[in-house]
């Protein structure tokens, strides 16, 4: 099993709004960077672990958990000339982009990035490297296990 941090914008897709579907579920659509999409195609399996990370919004942070529950297919956003994340060069035969589908498993408290830097233990995650901007990034076994202890405090 992997663990990883996805990262919405609340005023696109929230946890809460991720809280409202049914069965909690939803497919991760959208992501537009190959380092991300390579990320849920080759890497991502079901039973997976990520942390729902608010970003672009006045607290950025930690919100809750979810998992991988159905593995990486073609992002059907790419194909829909309406869709906003619509991809000209893609095609049924040659999709571009994948995305997997998550379930929500626990809201939590915000868990800020500003207090997620206090703890020397999570300096290396790549949320608090300068200049990250990917949507998805994996997270250390030691540091998924320590942020929960956090959240359970």
């Amino acid at each position: 099993m992997r663990y990883w941090l996805i990262k919405s914008e609340p005023y696109k897709f929230s946890i809460d709004d991720l809280a409202a579907l049914p069965d909690q579920t939803t497919a991760w659509d959208g992501v537009r960077n190959y380092q991300a999409r390579n990320f849920m195609w080759k890497q991502m399996k079901v039973g997976d672990q990520a942390f729902f990370y608010h970003s672009c919004c006045a607290q950025p942070g930690i919100t809750g958990t979810a998992e991988v529950t159905k593995p990486a297919y073609p992002d059907a956003t790419q194909f829909d000339p309406k869709s906003r994340y619509y991809d000209p060069k893609a095609s049924q035969d040659n999709p571009r982009w994948f995305n997997v589908e998550i379930t929500l498993r626990q809201k939590t408290r915000l868990l800020t990035i500003k207090e997620l830097r206090q703890y020397p233990e999570l300096k290396r995650m790549r949320i608090l490297q300068t200049g990250n901007r990917l949507s998805i990034t994996p997270i250390d076994p030691d540091e998924w296990k320590f942020i929960l202890n956090i959240l359970q405090a």
